[in-house]
């Protein structure tokens, strides 16, 4: 079998990205592992690994939209913007309803319903301070530990889709008292920080928020019920690149072959089919043999394939 292919992984909360790669590197017998989209520790599900020269395919899986789920909790806010850190702000009124000279404060599925509007589409998002965005070249998170003041600059992302899939549920270990508790569904671009997303859902009502169980249940087309718990993984889970990513497979025989691993063009008369259609993007194609066993990524010209790098066995 190839040592170099994708594997879909079921990352378990409790359980940081890079340590998730572990059971590639046992199984396979390789450092040379990657995956495409870092998810919290605390967060859980889907993540796209690669072994091998299928590394050099991440940024393709990383440009990918994604969907997850998780919960909103309304009534406080922690430094980390997940339900057990450290409490930054409380709201009172959420949590002491009868309390004298306090106003009750309630939200339902209907007020919540009614802002989610202002997220849809292309908006403005700033990063949690625990985060891995780069701040003079150190980590966010890093400045965050050692009491920096840290000022993120908003990012442009794109949400496609939000909505609330159930109310009313208790996450165990909640530092602050919530007052309400909604999950939520969101369909989302690459950069999207479900932390953030909380922390802003909650301010649109009023009140403060953060967040608990983020999980990633979808990236491009691949779900995270073809994934494998790491410590189930064995050889057999190594995927195909073209199994995970959708570029258009091109056949080459013998001598084709060997100009593409040479660094050379083909010519190519054959129409290919399900070329992306974004203008102005690379035509992808994934290049392979006689039997279909994709050799490398070449990017289609009219009247001819390029490649771009090589993924074949030596």
């Amino acid at each position: 079998m190839s040592s170099s292919g994708f594997v879909l992984l079921d990352k378990i909360a409790g359980e940081t990205s890079f340590k998730a790669l572990f059971p590639l590197k046992r199984v396979f017998c390789t450092k040379r592992v990657g995956h495409a989209g870092t998810l919290d520790l605390r967060a859980s599900g889907l993540i796209i690994a690669a072994t091998g020269r299928a590394t050099r395919l991440l940024p393709y899986i990383e440009a990918k939209d994604k969907c997850y789920t998780f919960r909103l909790h309304l009534g406080y806010e922690t430094d980390t913007l997940e339900w057990d850190g450290e409490v930054v702000e409380q709201d009172k009124m959420g949590c002491h309803p009868g309390a004298e000279g306090d106003r009750i404060h309630t939200v339902n599925r209907a007020d919540l319903e009614a802002v989610l509007p202002q997220f849809i589409g292309d908006i403005d998002q700033v990063p949690p301070n625990y985060c891995a965005v780069k701040i003079n070249g150190h980590r966010a998170s890093d400045l965050a530990n050692r009491g920096r003041e840290i000022e993120l600059k908003p990012r442009r992302i794109h949400i496609e889709s939000l909505k609330v899939v159930g109310e009313g549920l208790v996450t165990e270990g909640c530092t602050g008292k919530s007052f309400a508790t909604f999950d939520l569904e969101c369909n989302c671009s690459k950069g999207t920080y479900i932390r953030s997303l909380g922390r802003d859902l909650a301010r649109a009502l009023g009140t403060c928020g953060c967040v608990s169980m983020i999980r990633r249940h979808r990236i491009g087309d691949v779900t995270v019920d073809r994934a494998v718990r790491g410590d189930a993984l064995t050889p057999e889970h190594l995927l195909p690149v073209d199994q995970v990513l959708d570029f258009p497979v091109v056949r080459l025989n013998d001598d084709q072959v060997k100009a593409i691993r040479l660094g050379n063009w083909v010519p190519w008369r054959t129409p290919v089919e399900n070329l992306s259609t974004t203008p102005g993007a690379e035509k992808f194609v994934f290049t392979a043999d006689k039997d279909g066993a994709v050799i490398g990524l070449g990017v289609y010209d009219p009247g001819r394939i390029c490649p771009k790098f090589f993924l074949g066995d030596d």
